[in-house]
């Protein structure tokens, strides 16, 4: 189904929810921005380097770190021959290099998984083996389905903005807990990655000042 399609379907899915509907026709079709360039290893490298850092702090680091590897980011074998103290140069703390050089480990042995040998492996089954690793929690992962491997249905019912998007669209005084989140966002399936990016997008209306509520 191609990119269009799908959206389209999702949307005329949520919509048949009059709440959704509004949200939908304020927001507009969705731009989840997929990231299709980079494999599962560099994209939870990278989501590591930005853990409790702005954003433009985060990127100078790696943009250091980038640099240390011979043809562009540096590899799993590269990062693991890689003296710690040439990582720590870089500007990542010890628990961060630490962190990184497990991610590459795994990666070395092949439970990171290339993007071609992700397809085989179901969203349960990488949530499994990848929050094995440190510093990877399974909210890392599900960014990683939703924005790099192109995940349709994933539901990340931790996220604080997800929560209080739904908060905001129902008109609710408290979030949802995760688990009771779980049970609501059902009927969203299979698009609750779609689902996902409209809850951020209340949330970020609603600090915007946009409105009070969706």
């Amino acid at each position: 189904m191609p990119r269009s399609a799908a959206a389209r379907a999702a949307m005329d899915h949520l919509s048949a929810d009059r709440r959704w509907a509004a949200l939908i026709a304020r927001v507009g079709p969705p731009r989840l921005g997929i990231d299709r360039a980079r494999g599962p290893y560099e994209a939870l490298m990278r989501a590591v380097a930005h853990q409790q850092l702005h954003g433009r702090a985060a990127e100078a680091i790696l943009g250091r770190f980038a640099a240390l590897g011979t043809g562009g980011f540096p590899t799993p074998e590269e990062v693991l021959a890689l003296p710690e103290h040439r990582m720590r140069g870089c500007g990542f703390s010890a628990a961060k290099t630490t962190a990184l050089r497990d991610i590459a480990a795994h990666a070395a042995s092949g439970i990171v998984p290339t993007r071609h040998a992700a397809r085989r492996l179901s969203d349960a089954a990488l949530i499994e083996r990848l929050t094995q690793i440190r510093g990877v929690g399974r909210w890392t992962v599900e960014m990683l389905l939703i924005f790099t491997l192109a995940r349709p249905d994933i539901l990340p019912v931790d996220d604080f903005g997800v929560r209080e998007g739904y908060r905001l669209l129902h008109g609710l005084e408290a979030q949802p807990k995760p688990k009771a989140l779980a049970e609501l966002g059902a009927p969203w399936a299979p698009f609750r990655s779609t689902a996902s990016w409209y809850l951020w997008r209340a949330a970020e209306l609603a600090r915007a000042g946009v409105v009070h509520s969706v």
